[in-house]
This record gives structure tokens, sequence and C-alpha cells, in this order.
């Protein structure tokens, strides 16, 4: 090539130079991807190598022995089967029966449909059994405490109408409408001082509770919530009918910082907005 033309070619000791470049950088790659293949089958021969030790060790035999051994076992019976957890969902067609059924899912389902525990439940039934248990009549026998009870905790769980709770339970609507009268008379008198003020030292760890959250000289928490109920025969409609668009009372509750109700007011219609209501309050 010229040297004194104006070509852009390189000249023969520059193209020596970027030859050699290339050749160096292609020689260490191949070195570094043979070093890494060696490096592999040299881990791959150790652990092979290991594993042979550990199969023809003493250790290992006894291991094996002993694993069978168990599941011979296991399969003898020699050990409790755990009960299974039930997951299939629950195909009674009562709630009552269903309340009957004694498994691993019962909890579960008394929360579902009584909004309490099982161990809750049987204490309330204990408690309120000398109150509601009927006479054994001369045409026919009366229905459980325990049935009876359960009805209207589901009814003032549920929120349901008479008509589709008292199907659920195998009663009539008139013994259902009977059962939350008593029930709820029963529960007035088992439990007269369920519902009360604070006192004593119960009041002072009220107090230092709510001190600590930053609420000082306060000793509980007042709100308002609405009871849905079925319109009352011959009430105006708009007294009842709430902003939800659903027919309810209003009730006011105190509650402490265990949500355990200390005062319980109710009486207003839905309508009455919840400030009137702690407007009006004598707390």
């Amino acid at each position: 090539m010229d040297g004194g033309g104006c070509g852009h070619g390189l000249r023969a000791e520059e193209m020596e130079a970027v030859a050699m470049a290339v050749s160096t950088v292609v020689l260490k790659t191949m070195n570094e991807m043979a070093s890494s293949s060696r490096d592999v089958a040299k881990q791959l021969r150790k652990r092979r190598a290991q594993l042979q030790s550990v199969a023809e060790a003493a250790d290992c035999v006894a291991t094996c022995e002993a694993v069978v051994q168990l599941c011979a076992a296991l399969s003898s019976g020699i050990f409790p089967w755990q009960t299974p957890r039930w997951w299939i969902k629950r195909r009674i067609g009562r709630t009552w029966e269903g309340l009957r059924q004694c498994d691993d899912a019962t909890e579960e389902y008394y929360r579902q449909k009584l909004r309490m525990s099982m161990a809750m439940f049987k204490q309330i039934v204990a408690a309120l059994a000398a109150f509601v248990e009927k006479k054994v009549a001369h045409y026919r026998t009366p229905l459980p405490a325990e049935q009876f009870i359960a009805f209207a905790l589901y009814r003032w769980a549920s929120g349901k109408m008479y008509e589709s709770g008292t199907s659920a339970f195998s009663i009539g609507r008139a013994t259902g409408l009977q059962a939350v009268r008593d029930v709820t008379s029963a529960l007035l008198r088992a439990y007269p001082d369920a519902i009360k003020w604070p006192v004593g030292r119960r009041h002072v760890q009220i107090l230092r509770a709510f001190l600590n959250r930053g609420f000082p000289n306060c000793f509980g928490a007042i709100d308002c919530t609405h009871i849905y109920i079925h319109k009352p025969t011959g009430a105006p409609s708009t007294n009842y009918y709430d902003r939800n668009h659903k027919f309810s009372v209003q009730a006011q509750v105190v509650v402490d910082l265990d949500l355990q109700i200390l005062d319980f007011h109710v009486g207003y219609p839905g309508s009455v907005h919840d400030v009137r209501v702690l407007h009006n309050s004598q707390l």
C-alpha cells in the first residue's frame, strides 16, 4: 500500500499486532474452559467416591435395615395413626345435625354458625339449662335444652329469618319465637352481672391500660352499631330504614381494651344517626 496515499487500511505491523491479540484471547478462553471442565470432572469423581464409601459402610446397612423395620411397624399398626383432618365441605342438611357432629371440624363449625367455641356453648348450656328445660307433656317430649339454646344463639349470630332458621333446627316457627324469648330471659337471670362497670382493681387496670395507649382518664370506648331486624308490624318503614338500606335498631355499646362489654343501650330506630344517639346518651 502506498504510504503517501489517503487510504484507511491497516499497515502490516498493525495487522500482525491485532492477530496476536486475538490469538491470545482465544487461547486464554480455551484454557479457562478446559480448567472448568477439569474442575467439574474432579468434583464428580470426589462425590462418587464419597457415595461409594458411605454405601459400603456398616452404618449404611444398619440404617437401611432400620428403615425397613420402621415401615413394617407402621404397616402392622404398632404406631397409632393420627385422625386425618376433615377437609371435605360438610353436606349436612340441617344446622342442628352439624352441631351434634363430633370430629376435628366441629370447632370451626361452631364458630361459623354460633360465633363462639364449642366450649363456650357448653358453658352457656350448663348455666341456662335449669331455666329453659320444659316438663314432659302427655303428648310429646320437649326439645332438649341444648337445641333450644342453640337456636336462639344461631338466630342472634346469623340474623336469619325465623322461617329459615327454624327449618335448620327442625322446629316450628312458634317454637323458635318462644326459644328466643326464653333464652333471653334465662341469660338475664343466669348472668345478672355480666355487663357492668369495672370497679376496684379491674377499674385501675383498665385506666392504666388506656393511659399506656395515650388516653388518660379513660376506661372505655363507646360507639354505635346497627342490629338488623325485620320491619316491625304497623311501624312506619322510614323509622327503621337505615343508611345501609336495611331495617335495624341502634345500639350504643361501651367496651374496654379486651372488648368486654361494659355498658349497652338499645332502643333508637335505625334511621337515627349515631351522633344523635351519643348526644342523647346519659353517659
